[in-house]
């Protein structure tokens, strides 16, 4: 078994964030010793990222916000789901994080990153979603690695919770949609996507996979109910 070699070594809040490579094409990124993500599974990356992109079809210039960059797996799954107009704001807290996509994790996803309709900035993205005007973005993709899971609890939570997500809705256009990664369901969660003002739904692209996807559309305030069918 070839040994990984550590490419980089970075001192975060949260511990050594390091990049780690093994062989031409292999790659893992760790925090505190624990593995972060790898380049060899990313199916979850690309199902959020699709699943979001796919409902802006009807819009020629949307303008999405992706929270947390990794290894730009999301990144290149919305490219390509979505039109050359499209605006990509990717929010990533470590700076290296991006130099290691613009570097070596290039060819993973043909420079996903580099990409003239992207935007990295190095932000908190509860701050951007926080910032933001009302209606900046048709989608929000949340792909951090710990989903709403865990916090379903804290309502106070910064990306999770009840403010969190009142501010996400706020920052949405009419029928944009928030895309969030989730270890697996949880239906204290849910209602509070519902609760907020979101028609959620909640997907299981993983199939027996236990990671879920929630969708969660702005409504238009302004349409019509739908009819009721005769019976």
């Amino acid at each position: 078994m070839v040994p990984w070699k550590a490419l980089e070594t970075v001192v975060t809040s949260e511990g050594e964030l390091q990049l780690r490579q093994r062989g031409a094409r292999e790659f893992l990124i760790t925090i505190d010793g624990r593995v972060l993500m790898t380049s060899s599974e990313r199916t979850s990356e690309l199902a959020v990222a699709t699943l979001a992109c796919q409902q802006l079809t009807d819009r020629k210039a949307p303008r999405v916000l992706i929270g947390g960059l990794g290894m730009a797996y999301t990144v290149r799954a919305a490219l390509d789901a979505l039109p050359r107009g499209a605006q990509v704001t990717v929010a990533e807290l470590t700076a290296e994080v991006a130099t290691w996509c613009a570097g070596p994790l290039a060819p993973l996803t043909r420079g996903a990153s580099l990409d003239p309709r992207v935007r990295v900035v190095i932000k908190d993205v509860a701050r951007v979603i926080e910032q933001a005007r009302p209606g900046s973005f048709d989608a929000i993709v949340l792909d951090l690695y710990e989903g709403p899971h865990a916090a379903a609890k804290r309502e106070n939570d910064p990306f999770y919770g009840r403010a969190a997500l009142v501010r996400s809705f706020t920052a949405l256009a009419v029928n944009g949609v928030l895309a969030i990664w989730s270890e697996e369901e949880n239906l204290v969660f849910k209602r509070r996507m519902a609760d907020v003002g979101f028609e959620t739904t909640v997907h299981h692209p993983g199939g027996s996979r236990a990671y879920v996807v929630y969708l969660g559309r702005r409504p238009d305030p302004d349409a019509a109910p739908p009819r009721r069918k005769r019976r």
